[in-house]
């Protein structure tokens, strides 16, 4: 039985934090679910069907090479019924810092009382992206700044035109 793994966020935009996590949840599964939760209350930088195709063209190249299969898909509600809903065994969290954890543990346990059967698995981020934010990297953006260390070259390349069509 194939080992499917979830991994969602909103990914407004994608870093490479983000991108560091998947990576290494490629090794532990042998299909990833990356899910860009919608959330009608806020509205983003990017539309969920922009953060699609970029997760998809980053992402799908990136796991290709490592034999891990993959798919992007958008969910609303809970992200531990959108798990169920993609037969996935595990969900994926990212770490990086105690802040992080603390969050993230409270959010482990909801989800392993509502579905026993998913397990979350914490990977702490890497030293060289521990810092990096979508929020952060969102703000540089919107104020000019380079934010060509902290997200892929094709987010990058979004964010720039994306800004200019303000």
């Amino acid at each position: 039985m194939p080992r499917i793994a979830f991994y969602s966020g909103s990914f407004d935009p994608l870093t490479s934090g983000h991108l560091d996590i998947i990576e290494r949840a490629a090794a532990i599964c042998d299909r990833l679910v990356v899910g860009v939760g919608e959330n009608p209350d806020k509205s983003g930088l990017f539309k969920t069907a922009e953060r699609l195709e970029l997760i998809r063209a980053v992402v799908a190249p990136a796991l290709r090479q490592l034999g891990c299969a993959f798919e992007a898909l958008a969910f609303a509600g809970l992200a531990v019924d959108a798990a169920r809903a993609a037969a996935a065994t595990l969900i994926v969290r990212g770490l990086r810092d105690a802040t992080d954890f603390d969050y993230e543990m409270q959010m482990a346990g909801m989800n392993g009382q509502m579905a026993p059967e998913v397990k979350t698995v914490f990977l702490p981020a890497s030293p060289h992206v521990r810092h990096v934010s979508a929020t952060l990297v969102r703000q540089i953006a919107m104020m000019g700044g380079d934010v060509s260390a902290f997200a892929p070259p094709a987010v990058v390349a979004a964010l720039k035109a994306k800004l200019a069509a303000r």
